[in-house]
């Protein structure tokens, strides 16, 4: 736990530096880009629900399976 919290800390102060020090770019950002990131943002976020959803279908069917199995008992 500790070395994640020292692994954040340290990505926001590189971060920080990197922001703090860096001189201004003068780039161009194609508009599509950003509907990019948004498809990649929306399907990281659907996956990780449908991971959980399956996971808790798992649990859900474990916990079912040792109820039946007390009350057959």
């Amino acid at each position: 736990m500790m070395v994640l919290k020292r692994m954040g800390e340290s990505v926001v102060l590189s971060i920080l530096i990197i922001s703090i020090v860096s001189s201004p770019a003068q780039a161009y950002i194609d508009p599509s880009t950003g509907s990019y990131f948004m498809q990649i943002l929306m399907a990281g976020v659907l996956g990780g629900l449908f991971a959980l959803k399956m996971k808790f279908g798992k649990i859900k069917a474990r916990f079912s399976r040792l109820r039946r199995r007390d009350e057959t008992e």
